[in-house]
């Protein structure tokens, strides 16, 4: 066993960390050093790329258990920057790095809250994608992490960015939709989304699979479970926690409200039946104070998708929810919404340039850990009640989901 691997190993098991977390001095005019941890489709550096001239930030090193997606990552990076980036395999050696000041981590669903923990211990600042957690204990040892480390995180549940979501919550807290009693979500498609990357030609050599497994129990090399992870239980949840994680969010930023009273799902397998385990069709119903949330997800189908907040003023339809959202007002409603009204344009700033101005005024980021918290206990309520068979309850001060 070498060094490297003995060091990977205390990182993973906690210790030494303290030790690395006294993040490096950052003057403002200083070049900030992001690293990116996980290079796929979801990778993220499209978003970074744009804003790095206007913030002076350099994406300097790659990391990623798939060879060929770090030598593109580098590539593409190369080619925009005019500057390679350092390329990794192992997450515990950028956060080791004293130079780099933030990370982007983008690694599959059931890596994401053991990394955020140990890169916030270890100094660094976080934009994390979603969802943020596959179980309680995980979400509640990361967020903790988060709150102790005074580390800047996002959370990368970049729909509340759009300015159409900006200005669709404006209008909603000033009463422009009156009093919401109900919001609707259906999200299908024809084929379940982890079918494309399980197209993915792949080899065994290319790969450092324990690296992937993590804190997943040993399996021999399995292509199919690495490359279409997103349609196994063990690595990622499902549409459920997927696909309802932005909506979820969006329910939340648009009303103000922060977590479910009670919430009731079902779901399955039943169009796509192949080795992965997700379910292709799952229907949630969520319960907050004073209005019903339903979330609908069937693979399957690519018919009868829509986004729609009902208000006692009319409707605010959200399907196209990167463009103006539309208005619709409510027949016989003495106090609808005119004919013809629209919501005002608002500006907004792109998520990850939000992160990244964050990063130094040192001021709470778009989406927090807050947030993020919230939108992961409502996937969980939703994929335990359908697991379970039962309706599951929240306690905000236990910090514990339940039957109930």
């Amino acid at each position: 066993m070498n060094d490297s691997n003995i060091s990977r190993r205390a990182f993973v098991a906690g210790a030494s960390v303290t030790a690395l977390g006294r993040p490096r001095a950052l003057g403002a005019n200083d070049r900030l050093s992001v690293a990116v941890i996980g290079c796929g489709d979801r990778g993220l550096i499209g978003e970074l790329l744009p804003h790095l001239a206007g913030t002076n930030t350099g994406i300097t090193v790659v990391c990623d258990t798939w060879r060929q997606q770090r030598e593109k990552a580098a590539a593409s990076i190369q080619q925009a920057a005019g500057r390679e980036p350092k390329m990794l395999v192992h997450y515990q050696d950028v956060l080791a790095m004293k130079d780099v000041d933030a990370v982007v981590i983008s690694a599959p669903d059931h890596l994401h809250c053991t990394m955020l923990r140990d890169a916030v211990r270890a100094g660094k600042d976080v934009y994390v994608e979603k969802p943020l957690a596959m179980n309680m204990k995980e979400l509640v040892e990361a967020v903790d992490a988060v709150k102790q480390s005074g580390r800047v995180v996002q959370v990368g549940t970049q729909v509340r960015s759009f300015a159409s979501s900006v200005a669709g919550r404006a209008f909603v807290q000033s009463g422009g939709l009156g009093k919401i009693f109900k919001i609707e979500q259906s999200r299908n498609s024809y084929r379940p989304y982890w079918h494309r990357y399980g197209q993915r030609p792949i080899q065994e050599a290319d790969v450092d699979w324990k690296a992937f497994l993590l804190n997943r129990r040993y399996r021999p090399w399995n292509a199919d479970q690495y490359t279409a992870w997103y349609g196994y239980r063990e690595f990622s949840l499902g549409p459920q926690t997927g696909f309802m994680s932005h909506f979820v969010d969006l329910v939340h930023f648009v009303t103000g409200a922060q977590f479910p009273r009670r919430v009731t799902a079902l779901g399955g397998i039943y169009r796509w039946k192949d080795a992965r385990t997700a379910p292709d069709s799952f229907e949630a119903l969520l319960e907050y104070d004073g209005f019903l949330v339903r979330y609908n997800t069937s693979f399957g189908t690519d018919s009868n998708s829509f986004l729609k907040f009902f208000g006692t003023r009319g409707v605010m339809d959200a399907t196209e929810w990167d463009k103006p959202w539309v208005l619709t007002g409510q027949e016989d409603e003495p106090d609808s919404i005119a004919r013809g009204a629209r919501i005002p344009e608002m500006e907004s700033t792109p998520h990850m340039r939000n992160w990244l101005e964050c990063l130094r005024s040192r001021k709470a980021p778009a989406a927090p850990i807050d947030a993020g918290y919230q939108h992961a206990v409502a996937c969980l309520m939703a994929d335990e009640s359908w697991t379970r068979g039962t309706r599951m309850a929240y306690d905000a001060a236990k910090r514990r989901i339940y039957p109930g």
